[in-house]
């Protein structure tokens, strides 16, 4: 069997194309130690210079959310209202958006696939502010201090419709 294998072996070898390794002038291979330095020493620097500007947007960021998410729920609502004639009770709320409410006033052509998937909360992990008299709605975000009022990255973020 060792006989079989060896010949086997010799076979493949003669009918496999012989490499011949090429000539690096001067002796240059790969990148040397110092070379590698530099490279991590300018990644380093680049990382520094971008890393404090992105680190400590997040607010701004869940503040650009809030807003997008406002601009959403609100074109919900005026979608709800086309449909129905009227925006959903206070009592209804936003939840309307996403199950057909059974509260009065019961909506006559409430969209069956309905108007939003979930009813989404805001960044700071707290509902939206929703009231209505029928004919227009207020909606908001009460910040990141989930209060009203407030200044800065706490004011409230607000969407009316008249």
């Amino acid at each position: 069997m060792r006989i079989v294998s060896q010949q086997f072996n010799d076979t493949v070898a003669a009918r496999l194309p012989t490499r011949k390794r090429a000539d690096v002038p001067g002796g240059e291979q790969g990148l040397t130690l110092v070379e590698m330095i530099v490279v991590l020493a300018i990644i380093a620097l680049v990382a520094a210079l971008i890393v404090p500007n992105v680190i400590g947007r997040p607010d701004e960021a869940r503040v650009t959310v809030a807003n997008t998410d406002i601009r959403t729920i609100s074109a919900a609502l005026k979608m709800y209202r086309l449909d129905n004639g009227s925006y959903p009770t206070t009592q209804q709320g936003l939840a309307a958006l996403s199950q057909k409410p059974s509260t009065p006033p019961v909506p006559a052509n409430w969209s069956s696939e309905g108007y939003l998937g979930d009813v989404p909360v805001d960044p700071w992990g707290n509902p939206y502010a929703y009231s209505s008299d029928s004919n227009s709605f207020e909606l908001k975000s009460l910040g990141k201090d989930g209060q009203p009022g407030g200044t800065e990255l706490d004011a409230d973020l607000t969407g009316k419709r008249e």
